[in-house]
């Protein structure tokens, strides 16, 4: 993976963190750093799940590995928010 890869990976993650964050209802007792790191793993699990699957380079936008990577987003928020509730 090239610098840019890895530049467009943590935009992407950030992006993807966000979006996970806010699937999730209620509050969450994680911060903003914590959702950055959760969402930049779940753009990179994501993204080789989704080319494990054979859909993460389509023509135009890639609809199903964003959900892919925002739904593994929003359950990392959510765990990480249990083990931070359990403290």
């Amino acid at each position: 993976m090239e610098i840019d890869g890895i530049i467009s990976a943590i935009v992407i993650g950030i992006v993807i963190g966000v979006l996970g964050r806010l699937v999730v209802p209620g509050r969450q007792r994680i911060g903003v750093l914590w959702t950055i790191i959760v969402g930049i793993i779940a753009a990179l699990i994501g993204s080789a799940i989704a080319t494990a699957f054979g859909v993460a380079d389509t023509k135009g936008v890639d609809w199903v590995e964003w959900l892919i990577q925002i739904g593994l987003a929003a359950f990392g928020v959510a765990a990480l928010d249990r083990v931070k509730a359990r403290r």
